[in-house]
């Protein structure tokens, strides 16, 4: 059996040290679900937030198969604490299942500068237009295909003005790059950024990104960032972050 954890005390040690702010949100009843193999006693769980899950604990292939009722979509990001949990992924999707390198990177509250975030986002030529996200910017980015993932995980714009943080760069009324919280923990948020393919390259991602990480400041939330190329990696390297370590993830598509 596997049973949904409503009070994460009894599998917290489980993720004890594992730097992720997706299983700080789920551990924290904000965003996300846990999944476990046993509700007072458990060895094996699962954090479940938007399209990542993360396994800790003692391998289990029945947690691996397990997808609750709620979980629709065809590709899901799996992340293994260590290397049994990743043979035992692989044991199970087969084919289904490739293997992929991410990229951490380093949390640490005092490494941004402000003044270089402002001159990047000074740099936005017009007609551009620099924009917080409101609701009706939001239910504008639920709309494309390429800016969903800037808001997806809020059901509403309610949740996302009580919990998410975004900017978005517009022009004639279209949104063409954004960056926003993928998710929301109770120290910050976790970064999302996208750029609708032809306006690729213009720097639009580096003014969002320096807007977001400025408004994050403001807040008191830190605006943590996870990448999954190395461009994504040189892109946080520039508005201050620096680079901790390659892990690897495991990318499963359902057709």
């Amino acid at each position: 059996m596997i049973y949904e954890i409503t009070d994460p005390t009894n599998v917290s040690s489980l993720f004890d040290n594992w730097e992720e702010t997706l299983i700080w949100s789920c551990l924290q009843g904000i965003m996300g679900k846990i999944y476990a193999d046993d509700l007072n006693v458990p060895t094996a769980a699962m954090a479940m937030l938007g399209d990542f899950t993360f396994f800790a604990g003692k391998p289990n292939t029945e947690l691996v198969s397990y997808k609750p009722s709620w979980c629709t979509q065809n590709f899901m990001i799996m992340v293994p604490q260590n290397n049994s949990w990743q043979n035992t992924i692989l044991q199970f999707y087969q084919e289904k299942a490739k293997i992929v390198s991410r990229y951490a990177i380093k949390k640490e509250p005092y490494c941004f500068d402000k003044e270089k975030l402002e001159t990047i986002i000074a740099a936005l030529p017009e007609p551009y237009k620099l924009c917080m996200i409101d609701e009706n910017l939001y239910h504008l980015c639920k709309a494309e295909s390429w800016s969903a993932d800037l808001v997806s995980q809020f059901s509403d714009y309610e949740s996302y003005r009580n919990l998410g943080i975004g900017a978005v760069i517009c022009k004639d009324n279209t949104i063409v790059s954004g960056a926003s919280s993928y998710s929301r923990y109770q120290e910050g948020i976790e970064i999302e950024i996208d750029t609708r393919e032809d306006y690729r390259r213009k720097g639009f991602a580096s003014v969002c990104g320096a807007k977001l990480i400025l408004e994050c400041l403001k807040r008191n939330l830190y605006p943590s960032w996870d990448a999954q190329n190395k461009a994504s990696v040189s892109l946080a390297e520039k508005l201050g972050y620096h680079y901790s370590h390659i892990y690897t993830a495991i990318e499963i598509w359902n057709d």
